[in-house]
């Protein structure tokens, strides 16, 4: 979803009870919110957010990542699923806030990508360094992928 029209199509799908999938390009599930509230005009942004909080279901984020035996790629996601919490914080603008939201919500399948590539490295599928040159907060990651 790369421009007004489309997305703002895919929300009017969603408004109406139909199952919309996309993607976008980013860095992460709150920079996702950010970069298709940011397509609109300022005056409709409000809008858009409080469109975005009562349809959106879950944003998913990946990375495809060298494997730690050098060979192929892993897929690291991070998942965002959108809960009441996450809801507030879109429609009040905060969207900075998120990754704390979904580093508490892990009980209803929400994982950030730091704690996914801690997993990995953990679960020797990528390697530690590989898993904090992909991470958010690389500090995080190296402390605890050990």
């Amino acid at each position: 979803m790369r421009d007004l029209d489309t997305i703002e199509t895919a929300l009017t799908a969603a408004e109406t009870g139909h199952l919309v999938f996309g993607t976008i390009h980013t860095q992460s599930a709150a920079d996702s919110i950010d970069r298709l509230v940011d397509v609109f005009p300022e005056a409709r942004q409000r809008q858009i957010r409080m469109q975005l909080s009562m349809t959106l279901v879950a944003v998913v984020s990946q990375q495809l990542l060298v494997r730690r035996e050098g060979k192929g790629r892993a897929v690291a996601c991070e998942v965002m699923v959108v809960n009441p919490a996450i809801r507030n914080l879109i429609r009040e603008g905060k969207t900075p806030q998120i990754a704390n939201t979904l580093a508490t919500s892990s009980d209803i399948g929400s994982i950030t990508m730091d704690n996914m590539l801690v997993r990995m490295a953990r679960g020797r599928v990528i390697s530690t360094e590989t898993a904090v040159e992909a991470a958010h907060d690389p500090d995080y990651v190296r402390k605890l992928a050990r």
